[in-house]
């Protein structure tokens, strides 16, 4: 029976164990790119981009945790995907398995008696089978159509039975597939978003900026004064003002930034007018446009306003990136 130390008599040992556990599976996932088998891994990727139904994830233990995680990555990436527990699928679950699905199956060993015991009945069915494991002679790697390795030489737990390594690799190609089917299915953000509506990332993904945008904007005329244009962005409190010609319709914008500019220029401001210090063709935005979309456009052209315009190309609102 073993014994806990004290928490005084934890030591510097315990960290150097922790970072050299770090360490160790970082070294692990390296050797596993190294080592990766594009042929077994070019069949597993086809396999899943061709699968008519859904790529069925089972593991046992640890392995059956992990699996859990990689479906739902799956899932969430638009590869169509649910965990099954070898066990329970061996007693009445091998129901919800239709010809069309594809089997990922996890066992480091090769030889998980579980998750052996349904290669018979996946065979029936005419399943196509994707086994990860750690031993490319094994009794499961045999009866796969791909087989992806961990190449791993020892778990990280000192007296290497515990799943360390092997976990962390296991998840990593989980997350190495997924990625992989992102870019063969050119999953882009808006379908991100159809599988992720809920929280901050469900309300970035999903807004646009009209649901978001300020209503109010400073404005001045083409021959507001240098002192007038100071005024409306102080008073308007959002570090920009729009210029309108004499028809109304927006002729530029200034900005904190365009006054500075204008200063470090002249030092004449009582003939300063909007119209010498407003930048021309400003840059907006489409009320439609999405609250993301909008981000990566401030980012892109390092502003952090942008005016916002309907349909009819009337400016409508404004949009700060701390929206």
């Amino acid at each position: 029976m073993s014994q806990l130390s004290s928490p005084e008599e934890l030591n510097s040992d315990l960290i150097d164990s922790v970072r050299q556990t770090l360490m160790v599976q970082g070294a692990g996932l390296q050797h596993l790119a190294e080592q990766l088998d594009a042929e077994q891994y070019t069949a597993a990727l086809k396999l899943i981009s061709t699968c008519k139904g859904h790529v069925i994830v089972s593991g046992m233990g640890k392995s059956g945790h992990v699996g859990r995680k990689m479906s739902a990555t799956l899932a969430s990436t638009g590869t169509p995907s649910f965990f099954i527990h070898p066990a329970e699928a061996f007693h009445g679950d091998l129901g919800m398995i239709t010809p069309y699905d594809l089997l990922i199956l996890i066992s480091a060993s090769g030889e998980t008696d579980e998750v052996l015991k349904l290669v018979p009945s996946l065979r029936d069915f005419g399943n196509r089978i994707i086994a990860i494991t750690n031993h490319g002679d094994s009794t499961l790697a045999k009866n796969a159509d791909a087989v992806l390795e961990l190449n791993m030489t020892s778990e990280t737990c000192p007296n290497n039975l515990a799943p360390t390594t092997s976990t962390t690799l296991t998840m990593a190609i989980g997350d190495a597939l997924a990625i992989a089917m992102i870019h063969q299915r050119r999953f882009l953000p808006d379908d991100f978003a159809r599988y992720h509506p809920g929280g901050s990332l469900g309300r970035r993904l999903l807004t646009r900026v009209a649901d978001v945008m300020h209503q109010s904007v400073p404005t001045v005329s083409e021959e507001a004064s240098f002192t007038e244009v100071i005024h409306h962005i102080t008073s308007g409190r959002q570090g920009m003002v729009m210029v309108e010609d004499q028809q109304g319709e927006l002729a530029g914008i200034i900005t904190d930034g365009d006054l500075r500019r204008f200063m470090e220029k002249t030092t004449d401001l009582s003939s300063a007018f909007a119209r010498v210090m407003m930048t021309c063709n400003p840059l907006v935005l489409k009320e439609e446009t999405m609250i993301i979309d909008a981000e990566e456009m401030m980012q892109k052209h390092r502003v952090s306003s942008l005016l916002v315009v309907n349909k009819e190309n009337k400016v409508t609102g404004l949009v700060r990136i701390f929206d």
